[in-house]
């Protein structure tokens, strides 16, 4: 590339006479000539018109601008009641809870990782703890001396854990509960409020369900929800929620959460029925889709408010159809949520 600028244009004297001048000026004017082109390549854009950038005035300033702007952080946890009583006193379908190789409609459904970033900053949950517990642990099947080991829940001794159950298909318990929870966690964190979780299928088994109540004991948390599905027969449709009842023996007593836990579980079947669609149970609590029980160490060990939800029975074809669609888990998410939102906002 040629640079000619007015100090370039001199007369023309005989040649004889200005040959050596000419040619020392022209060997002082290379360098600069060099020097100019290379400022104006880095500061012009591809097309030689607009800026590409600034150049930086130091190294520190430079250092300044190729740092990234922020990070963000993965929420850690999750919860797994495991299904306290419904499976404690060795319930059929464990039998048929499996490995997971069984099919599932969204194995690469993004909506089901955890999701990413911290709570908002602001909105209607601001300052609101939620515990989430989402029933059993994909690695359950592996460890039955662990999990059947037998812990105090406060009225008696149960089984640390269990299985789950899973449909005639093979899509596990333990698998939905932890997608419907991920769902669960993005809409509750979209409105300010701070989620854990008791486990994420991030430990090989469990936690037992003492531990379980203990962890939401633990954060103080203003609401604990644990989500389940049931195993019941074939026919058995729809979901209903578990409210604990008064127990107070040995280190149980729930005297102090039952009023709160019932407020909490009517507002999520309210909720849940209108996002889903789906039927209050057709077998269990009369037709309100509300149980109320003692005998799941969950509830009995929770000084916080707490219910269970079992979403509907993964033994019927026509609630099995519904367990397994990412759309429908995302509407039972959806419920849940709006169900916690109107009992901490109150």
């Amino acid at each position: 590339m040629s640079y000619v600028g007015p100090e370039f244009d001199p007369s023309q004297p005989p040649r004889r006479s200005v040959r050596r001048p000419l040619t020392v000026a022209a060997a002082a004017l290379v360098p600069t000539c060099l020097a100019g082109y290379l400022v104006y390549q880095a500061t012009s854009g591809p097309d030689g018109n607009e800026p590409a950038r600034s150049l930086p005035a130091s190294s520190s300033a430079s250092a300044d601008r190729d740092a990234p702007s922020g990070s963000s952080s993965s929420p850690s946890g999750t919860g797994d009641p495991g299904k306290d009583g419904k499976h404690d006193k060795g319930d059929k379908d464990d039998k048929n809870d499996n490995d997971g190789k069984g099919r599932d409609a969204d194995d690469n459904d993004s909506a089901t990782k955890p999701s990413g970033g911290r709570p908002a900053a602001n909105g209607p949950l601001k300052g609101k703890v939620v515990v989430i517990d989402p029933g059993h642990n994909p690695g359950n099947f592996r460890h039955a001396s662990e999990i059947n080991r037998q812990v105090d829940i406060g009225t008696n001794r149960k089984e640390c854990d269990t299985t789950g159950t899973s449909t005639n298909h093979g899509y596990t318990e333990a698998k939905f509960t932890l997608d419907v929870s991920h769902r669960l966690r993005t809409l509750l964190q979209q409105q300010g409020a701070t989620v854990k979780f008791t486990q994420d299928g991030d430990r090989p088994w469990g936690p037992c369900v003492d531990e379980r109540a203990r962890i939401g004991n633990k954060a103080h948390a203003d609401a604990v929800v644990s989500i389940h599905a049931d195993g019941s027969g074939a026919g058995n449709r729809g979901y209903h929620v578990i409210m604990p009842g008064k127990v107070r023996s040995g280190s149980a007593d729930t005297s102090a959460i039952v009023a709160p836990s019932k407020e909490l579980g009517e507002r999520i079947a309210g909720k849940f029925v209108s996002a889903t669609g789906s039927a209050p149970s057709n077998y269990i609590g009369g037709g309100t889709g509300l149980d109320t029980r003692t005998d799941l160490g969950g509830l009995n060990l929770s000084t916080v408010p707490k219910v269970f939800i079992e979403c509907g029975n993964m033994r019927d074809a026509k609630d099995e159809a519904l367990l397994t669609s990412p759309a429908w888990r995302q509407k039972a998410a959806q419920g849940i949520s709006e169900g916690i939102a109107g009992f901490l906002r109150k």
